[in-house]
């Protein structure tokens, strides 16, 4: 791919935010206030979200559904963040928000959002277990992390559906990582096309360094702990989905990074897998 084709796909990234089912100042506001140290009240956030019904009203819809499982229903966004805390109502949001990216894009053949979303998901579930085991980073952003880490590949996929399709070809054909595949294809790699989209939507830099640098740490100038969270997490989600493919050689080394027993958290994550979990969330999206 030429450069300057690359250039015009970079340019239009923080055009994203005009796709986002929700207004740009909602999530920002949303962002400041289930920010650690806010002193923001579950009021505050209801009122935020208030601002636009149809957010409120998918809100409300996932809290009350099947996935998490509410003894009675709630009937407002306070409520929600009460019962659920404030770091999920955020990641309802957000999740609702890149998946609402989709909408009106036509996705390549080989590019399959249900299971994008299973990947996210699990993902964000070791990266939380990792946090707590490990002391590193704060768990529930380091979940948030996790259903963030590839939408560096949705956004090229719906912006770039030939490219996405010849650098699947290339890892498929090649035997490559997608990174890699990527790299080769145009020098670059989906973690810095995902970094760039969520900047443009003003997110701290604690979900969106992790993003920058998970598949290069130790490159990360700031959050490189976190960044290696995010990537064990990665290459553990990925092994168990497939024990014979490429990320699995990487996974001993990570552990020993962010000092982690490597049978632990490999048992960890397959009891995560065998969950249901995973299921019901990506149910809550169709």
């Amino acid at each position: 791919m030429n450069q300057s084709s690359i250039q015009s796909f970079l340019r239009e990234l923080p055009q994203m935010r005009e796709d986002l089912p929700f207004s740009m100042e909602v999530l920002k506001t949303l962002f400041v206030q289930t920010g650690g140290g806010s002193m923001a009240s579950l009021q505050d956030v209801g009122e935020t979200l208030s601002k636009d019904q149809g957010l409120t009203t998918r809100v409300l819809s996932l809290a009350n559904s099947a996935y998490y499982g509410l003894q009675a229903e709630v009937k407002s966004v306070p409520r929600a963040a009460a019962v659920l805390g404030m770091a999920e109502i955020r990641n309802i949001v957000l999740t609702l928000g890149v998946n609402g990216l989709t909408a009106k894009y036509d996705m390549p053949g080989d590019f399959n959002l249900g299971e994008y979303w299973k990947h996210q998901f699990f993902v964000a579930m070791i990266g939380k277990e990792l946090s707590r085991m490990t002391e590193i980073g704060n768990p529930d952003n380091l979940f948030t992390v996790g259903l963030l880490h590839d939408l560096g590949k949705l956004i090229t996929a719906m912006r770039r559906p030939d490219d996405w399709q010849a650098m699947y070809n290339l890892a498929e054909r090649e035997e490559m990582l997608d990174a890699e595949a990527e790299d080769e294809y145009w020098g670059l790699d989906h973690a810095v096309v995902g970094s760039l989209v969520l900047r443009s939507w003003d997110l701290p830099a604690d979900l969106v360094e992790p993003v920058n640098w998970h598949h290069s740490p130790a490159l990360a100038p700031e959050h490189s702990n976190e960044s290696a969270i995010i990537c064990l997490a990665d290459c553990v989600a990925h092994t168990v989905e497939d024990p014979d493919g490429l990320h699995a050689a990487k996974v001993e080394s990570l552990c020993a990074d962010v000092e982690v027993e490597m049978d632990e958290i490999m048992e960890i994550a397959e009891e995560l897998a065998e969950s249901e979990e995973i299921e019901q969330f990506v149910k809550l999206l169709s």
